[in-house]
């Protein structure tokens, strides 16, 4: 919340504070007031970002939700609605963008880099154990890590 309200009066929005009062209904109509909550859960505010136009307080978020209403109340229905908003504001206003060429690397983006990470720690990890298989033991080095061990087994003896 606080993130928010910072955030529109950098951009020089005034943030509508939210207080206990603000409980109250918006719209006389119940079941106009649940189509327009209910969309506008869904739906981003473009001012905070992280909240949705149901969550913030923003005067952003208050005008959308009155557009909503406004655009409600002419008969569309909440597809139309949507599809007008996205038509305006991008489909970064959606929560939820629809999987397309111009989202994909936002859906499969992180399946991506786990393939990626996966992959590297695979390479990793055969590298690792060429090297080792590819360096055997000295004469030298092999008797000191005899002369080791003895010392270990000596010392846990005692």
């Amino acid at each position: 919340m606080m993130r928010c309200y910072l955030l529109a009066l950098l951009i020089g929005v005034t943030p509508v504070p939210a207080f206990a009062g603000d409980a109250q209904p918006m719209i006389a109509d119940p079941v106009l007031e649940a189509r327009v909550m209910s969309l506008s859960s869904e739906l981003r505010c473009l001012v905070c970002q992280g909240q949705s136009l149901a969550e913030s307080h923003a005067d952003f978020a208050t005008d959308m939700r009155s557009k909503i209403q406004g655009l409600m109340r002419d008969g569309m229905s909440d597809e139309q609605v949507v599809d007008f908003l996205v038509a305006r504001y991008g489909d970064f206003i959606r929560f939820r963008p629809p999987l397309k060429l111009t989202t994909a690397l936002l859906w499969l983006g992180p399946l991506l880099l786990l393939v990626i990470a996966a992959g590297l720690l695979v390479i990793s990890f055969r590298r690792r154990r060429r090297r080792a298989a590819a360096a055997p033991l000295s004469d030298v080095e092999r008797r000191r890590l005899e002369a080791l061990l003895a010392d270990g087994a000596e010392d846990g003896k005692a």
